[in-house]
């Protein structure tokens, strides 16, 4: 029986999951050629061709589409075994900044799994906007934060792009206006700043609706339908929606994250920032 290296099924599903060899570089943090020679050495393993030519890109081939499946039940028995192994003697204390737009989607289920597979450990979660969270980790406060990028920096595990979006209640506007009328966070914010670059960039007349220092707060506006917003598709939910093509509002770049871990922290830590690096590339593509 052939053994399949994890990192080569990574490097499949981060294709498999982003759609494009360059994508997959990007999750992976290797280069396109890298990524090539990766699969290409996958699939002598195989047996099997996984991916063919479409367009000028690559596409799954029947047979990669079933190995998506096998190669992701793979890698979460590797994990789970890594983790449990590690984390059955762990102890101690694991201090986790994140903005609340990653709190309400994809870190409960990986925080679960950590705190099964490291039961003696606590849990402390710092819950904010990436302004403040970035301060607290830079003083020592916080052993890991996932925020809002602010730019390259030596201990970034991973970043994260997700589009942004214009987003508005189900029911429409209630009070339609020939000014846009616009719900943004209290500055500094990277949403609110490419919102009204991208408005004023088209000389599309807007004004400042609503203003929240809490995501609470926005989608509160939002949902009352005094105002649109822009953040990302995290934001959607219950009430919540993509802004109809008849407002022809222009469109917005994306929005990057990074995954920072504090240097030279302890065992424990490091566990949790390595779950979240393998696994939030994965869960964002698909959100």
């Amino acid at each position: 029986m052939r053994m399949i290296d994890p990192e080569l099924l990574r490097t499949f599903l981060a294709f498999a999951e982003g759609g494009s060899l360059a994508r997959a570089a990007d999750v992976v943090s290797r280069s396109p050629s890298a990524v090539t020679a990766q699969m290409q050495r996958l699939e002598e393993l195989v047996g099997e061709a996984l991916l063919a030519p479409a367009g000028r890109g690559r596409s799954l081939t029947p047979v990669g589409e079933e190995f998506v499946g096998h190669a992701r039940r793979i890698l979460d028995a590797h994990r789970d075994a890594w983790l449990s192994l590690k984390g059955a003697r762990a102890d101690g204390r694991v201090t986790l900044g994140s903005t609340q737009d990653f709190a309400d989607t994809t870190l409960p289920d990986l925080l679960g799994r950590f705190a099964r597979s490291h039961p003696r450990v606590r849990l402390d979660l710092r819950i904010g906007r990436t302004k403040e969270l970035t301060a607290a980790y830079e003083q020592g406060q916080i052993d890991i934060v996932l925020a809002m990028r602010q730019g390259p920096s030596a201990d970034e595990l991973v970043t994260l792009r997700d589009p942004m979006i214009w987003l508005c209640a189900e029911r429409g506007l209630t009070l339609p206006d020939a000014d846009l009328p616009v719900a943004v966070l209290d500055p500094p914010c990277g949403f609110r700043a490419a919102a009204i670059a991208a408005l004023e960039a088209i000389n599309r007349p807007f004004r400042l609706a609503a203003t929240s220092p809490s995501l609470s707060g926005l989608r509160a506006a939002v949902l009352s339908g005094i105002a649109v917003t822009a953040r990302t598709g995290r934001f959607l939910g219950t009430g919540i929606t993509a802004v109809p093509k008849h407002l022809d509002l222009p469109p917005l770049p994306d929005a990057e994250f990074s995954l920072r871990l504090r240097p030279n922290t302890e065992p424990a830590p490091t566990d949790l920032a390595r779950l979240l690096a393998d696994e939030l590339p994965r869960l964002s593509a698909g959100a």
